[in-house]
């Protein structure tokens, strides 16, 4: 019987796949095996590999195979003694002096997903250079030591805790009175913030704080309809904003005091503006291909350059090594400061957003109110498209070979950088003050049957408006 090809693909952070269909023990090892030979062939392999692991299903099992093949290969591992969250997993690489990091999560995917990351010596995601290079080494033999390395079972936890608590002056948080909901979705963050929090004795409730690996009901990505249940809760439990983390805690959600979504290019113009405006940090600004040009104002006002960059935090991690970056971040709710780690943290931002309303003396809402009065209204949408490869094809095809409006707005130019970007003449602009450009952005998935619609615009109408145009103009490739 012929060799069938592992399914093993390295993404923008590392492979995924559902458990026990293509995510099993034989599939973990082939990907392993193939970090194992990256880290002895370009890491000083002598300083060994930390391993985390999450709340999913299998993970603790699957992190005791990932530190097997390591120890087999010769590279001795420090393997995390409980659940850990990603950044706390990145945070150990670094200050460990670790060759690299494993982490075994499927981060915001459903219940039935698993995943190996792989973290690199600096503490965040691996430079695309990197991910290339362990992909190279897929279905490559993996030669056994004489001896096998040692396996050492570590607390992760209190070093990372005690270096977030630090970035923050949690005596501001303590005395403006805020109170906060804190839903870490069924995932890594639980209790982290929590306890933190709880020290200082500032007013807090944790939802969806059990293990409990089905995601009952969710899918542990901080985004609506997901968060419907924060929603209710920030509202019920009287509470000042609402701050979320995603399945392994690098990415953040939140929701105001009145339950509305405050989205994740809100959270990360709040941010790089008090950065800027309260700390006067230095280092440019970056942002993704798919997120708010309200970042460009920002960069604007306080004189700093604005980066734009490819989808994927891995672009961000990239910057942050090449040059000062003060913050940088991505559509989905990672958000990195350079400060700290080239990494995204959900549970150091939720502890700055706090830091940011003490500081204001301003409740969530309140202060994004501020920032689209200073910066103009920008709103946001995204559709994702479950449709079958040819209709994924078709649109893209269709897009490529140039469209004159969409929604009855004229096309004024187009970009390329990550998937097909428009720049739609806006009559509704013309009417308000400062108003956001509207744009849309169509990007087909690489590994999936999957088309991704993202719009900005001046208005959370004109945002549907356009979304619903380009779906319409999407499913116009049905045959």
């Amino acid at each position: 019987m012929a060799e069938t090809k592992s399914v093993v693909k390295f993404g923008t952070d590392g492979w995924r796949g559902v458990i026990a269909d293509d995510f099993t023990y034989a599939n973990v090892r082939v990907a392993v095996s193939a970090i194992a030979n990256y880290v002895l062939a370009h890491e000083d392999a002598k300083a060994g590999v930390c391993i985390g692991w999450d709340t999913r299903f299998g993970s603790h099992s699957f992190a005791r195979v990932t530190a097997q093949v390591l120890s087999e290969a010769g590279i001795s591992v420090q393997l995390a003694s409980g659940i850990t969250p990603t950044p706390a997993l990145s945070y150990a690489v670094r200050t460990r002096k670790a060759a690299g990091g494993v982490m075994i999560t499927s981060s915001h995917n459903p219940a039935e997903w698993n995943g190996v990351k792989y973290k690199a010596s600096y503490g965040g995601s691996g430079k695309p250079s990197i991910m290339s290079a362990i992909e190279s080494y897929l279905e490559k033999p993996l030669a056994k030591a004489a001896t096998a390395a040692s396996i050492v079972e570590v607390d992760f936890m209190p070093e990372y805790v005690a270096a977030i608590a630090k970035f923050v002056d949690l005596d501001a948080v303590k005395a403006s009175g805020f109170k906060f909901l804190l839903d870490v979705m069924y995932g890594a963050g639980r209790g982290v913030v929590a306890d933190i929090f709880a020290q200082k004795e500032i007013p807090f409730t944790e939802i969806r704080n059990e293990v409990n690996p089905a995601f009952p009901g969710i899918n542990p990505e901080p985004i609506l309809p997901n968060i419907a249940e924060t929603q209710v809760a920030v509202v019920g439990e009287r509470c000042d904003a609402g701050l979320i983390t995603d399945g392994d805690a690098d990415r953040i959600g939140a929701v105001d005091e009145y339950g509305n979504v405050v989205d994740a290019h809100k959270i990360l113009s709040l941010l790089a503006w008090w950065l800027l405006e309260r700390k006067k940090w230095p280092g440019e600004l970056t942002r993704a291909f798919n997120t708010t040009k309200m970042m460009d104002r920002i960069a604007a006002k306080y004189g700093r350059k604005l980066n734009e960059h490819g989808i994927g935090f891995k672009y961000v991690a990239d910057l942050m090594l090449e040059k000062e970056i003060l913050i940088g971040g991505e559509e989905s709710g990672g958000i990195g400061i350079s400060k700290h780690l080239p990494e995204r943290d959900g549970m150091l931002n939720s502890l700055l957003i706090a830091n940011v309303m003490a500081d204001e003396g301003k409740t969530l809402g309140e202060l994004v109110a501020a920032l689209q009065e200073e910066f103009g209204e920008h709103e946001y949408g995204r559709v994702d498209m479950h449709i079958s490869e040819e209709l994924k094809q078709s649109a893209i095809a269709r897009a490529k070979a140039g469209v004159e409006e969409f929604a009855g707005m004229k096309v004024l130019r187009v970009e390329t950088m990550d998937g097909i970007k428009f720049f739609l003449d806006n009559p509704e602009a013309k009417t308000k003050k400062n108003a956001a450009e509207t744009w849309l952005l169509l990007r087909a998935s690489g590994t999936e049957p999957l088309l991704r619609v993202y719009c900005e615009s001046c208005s959370k109408e004109s945002v549907e408006k356009v979304l619903k145009a380009a779906t319409d103009f999407v499913n116009k490739g049905k045959a």
